[in-house]
């Protein structure tokens, strides 16, 4: 994120009110848009000297130019180590990236090696992703990525087959809602393994703390505290992100089957129209259900450890917010 630049002039964090939930959304929106994705190296290496110009005052207001180049970066950097995060798994690849792979576990009537081969590809992208925009307070050695990816790659894995034997045996239920609640299985599967996976991965940051930070942006202290919170907000945002993606393209596809839009047609056609239906939703839903939580989160100093009550700023007042970075 821009907020890495350094400099001692406070940099805005939107040109929208993050204080809002629509404003919250507006500001997503710009950072998970795929377009970003065409900034090339150089684009980055100007818009990291145009917000250092305005970090050290040589720039004294945000221009239209300036608000381009924080958006760039925002959608670019980690927020904590300021380095640029490999292509595939930047906000603004999400759509993109998960593409493939939703498409690949809401796909009808897969069998076991095929719910098997696409529950490990979609907790791989998760981990990948996790890995590389997590909180960088407390980073997993090689081996705990290995064990972690392993147990959720395991609940994914047996989440989606267990529930694949059991909805065909449920005979009191109708025909079509067995059906209906046979294409919601990969949803409950990535649901499930989903949270297993954050808290998994992110462990360390819960056993020993993440940095905080009071609203100059000085580091403060650590907090364990702070760490639930961004840990437990990331699972729960990885639940809402999930819903519409995977409840809301197979809902439609199961109607396209049954009128004649897809009847009689090719299994290729079908599978176009999967995929239309999930990036579209993607596309649509992704900024609503990232605005759930904001990144860069605010607590009382009161909410946290004892140690940080009563802090004061460099004007001798006290603290009464310390905020940190959520990860996504």
């Amino acid at each position: 994120m821009a907020s890495s630049i350094s400099g001692p002039v406070p940099l805005p964090e939107s040109k929208y009110d993050l204080s809002s939930y629509w404003g919250r959304v507006k500001h997503c929106a710009e950072i998970s848009d795929p377009t970003m994705l065409l900034n090339s190296t150089k684009d980055i290496q100007t818009a990291k000297i145009m917000i250092w110009e305005y970090r050290n005052g040589v720039r004294p207001t945000m221009t239209p130019e300036l608000w381009r180049a924080k958006r760039v970066l925002d959608s670019t950097l980690h927020p904590d180590t300021g380095e640029t995060v490999f292509l595939p798994f930047r906000m603004s690849s999400c759509v993109l990236s998960n593409l493939v792979v939703t498409a690949g576990m809401l796909t009808p009537n897969l069998g076991p090696a095929g719910t098997i081969f696409w529950q490990v590809a979609n907790q791989s992208l998760n981990v990948a992703i996790n890995t590389a925009n997590a909180n960088k307070s407390h980073p997993l050695s090689t081996q705990q990525i290995i064990t972690n990816y392993t147990m959720a790659v395991t609940a994914s894995c047996s989440v989606a087959l267990g529930l694949n034997a059991i909805v065909p045996r449920l005979k009191s239920l109708r025909p079509n809602t067995r059906m209906i609640l046979g294409r919601l299985v990969p949803f409950a599967a990535v649901v499930s393994a989903g949270v297993v996976n954050v808290f998994l991965m992110r462990s360390e940051e819960i056993k020993k703390g993440i940095n905080v930070y009071d609203k100059e942006g000085k580091e403060v202290g650590i907090s364990q505290t702070a760490a639930v919170y961004a840990v437990s907000e990331t699972a729960a945002s990885r639940v809402i992100n999930a819903t519409p993606v995977m409840v809301i393209p197979p809902l439609i596809l199961v109607k396209l089957q049954k009128s004649g839009f897809l009847k009689g047609k090719s299994k290729k056609w079908e599978i176009a129209t999967n995929m239309g239906l999930i990036f579209t939703t993607a596309l649509a839903a992704l900024p609503f259900a990232l605005a759930i939580f904001p990144q860069r989160r605010q607590l009382l100093a009161t909410q946290l450890e004892e140690k940080f009550h009563g802090l004061k700023d460099k004007n001798g007042n006290e603290v009464e917010y310390l905020e940190f970075n959520r990860g996504i």
